[in-house]
């Protein structure tokens, strides 16, 4: 069996890398691998092709759960009404200076 012939059968991974400017890790992609060590070696050289990255991580997809984009006004919504929790709420002493 080739390697594509492996990849139909191998999980789906999500890929994450941080770049060299940045202090997150952004989503990349996806790639099927055997196993985690493989899904790092295949994400960095298919999303790092050029150096730009410092770190990778990847998880399963199957391990991912996410809201559903049906359920957006019942989840987001609410928070609309919590003016608090906006940093404008709040009045900052002339003392503290820049934040």
């Amino acid at each position: 069996m080739s390697q594509n012939e492996h990849a139909n059968e191998w999980p789906l991974w999500e890929v994450f890398v941080r770049s060299k400017q940045g202090i997150e890790h952004k989503h990349c992609g996806s790639l099927h691998a055997a196993d985690a060590q493989q899904a790092i070696r295949m994400a960095r050289d298919v999303y790092t092709r050029r150096q730009e990255g410092v770190s990778i991580w990847v998880i399963p997809s199957a391990s991912i759960t996410a809201s559903d984009p049906a359920d957006k006004e019942s989840m987001f919504d609410p928070a609309k009404d919590k003016v608090y929790r906006h940093p404008t709420f709040f009045v900052i002493p002339d003392e503290v200076g820049h934040m």
